[in-house]
């Protein structure tokens, strides 16, 4: 499968943000991730976000990063925030958001990002064992939902 740059108001985009969206509110019994996102966010060079097709021309997973900066919510200065990562379900165990994560580290590094940042959760153990296994590492909490208990955050060095 293909990863393809958009934007993150594109169509295909937008319907796997829904499907992650639905996703989330199950797992977690809340309206799904309310983190404040627009496609600004994820235009390079200071973003990216990236969508896999299937042999159809389905999208079928996506994943996108942020620059952030030092601020109130605690990120630091050069930091890359992860977003929408998702697979959907007939097709995980591919290694596609192994691949998204990939691409995703290899842009923001070359866009000049120092470290990169992700926030999942605790009903997302699928996404924990992801992270750690490609090297992200527990870090302070920051983020719109850095109060939530079951809030994790992750962190890598670029």
């Amino acid at each position: 499968m293909e990863l393809r740059p958009v934007p993150f108001d594109h169509p295909d985009a937008v319907k796997l943000n829904d499907e992650v969206q639905a996703e989330y509110a199950v797992r977690y019994g809340d309206d799904g991730d309310e983190t404040y996102l627009e496609p600004a966010h994820f235009a390079p060079p200071r973003g990216l976000y990236l969508l896999a097709h299937d042999e159809a021309g389905v999208p079928v997973a996506s994943g996108g990063w942020r620059a952030q900066e030092a601020n109130d919510e605690g990120y630091r200065d050069g930091d890359a925030e992860l977003k929408r990562m998702f697979v959907i379900e007939p097709v995980r165990g591919r290694g596609l958001a192994r691949r998204i994560l990939a691409a995703l580290e290899e842009d923001a590094r070359a866009a000049g990002r120092t470290r990169m940042v992700l926030e999942t959760g605790t009903k997302q153990p699928e996404a924990v064992a992801l992270y750690e296994s490609s090297g992200y590492e527990p870090c302070e909490k920051f983020g719109f939902y850095r109060f939530h208990e079951s809030s994790l955050c992750y962190a890598k060095k670029l």
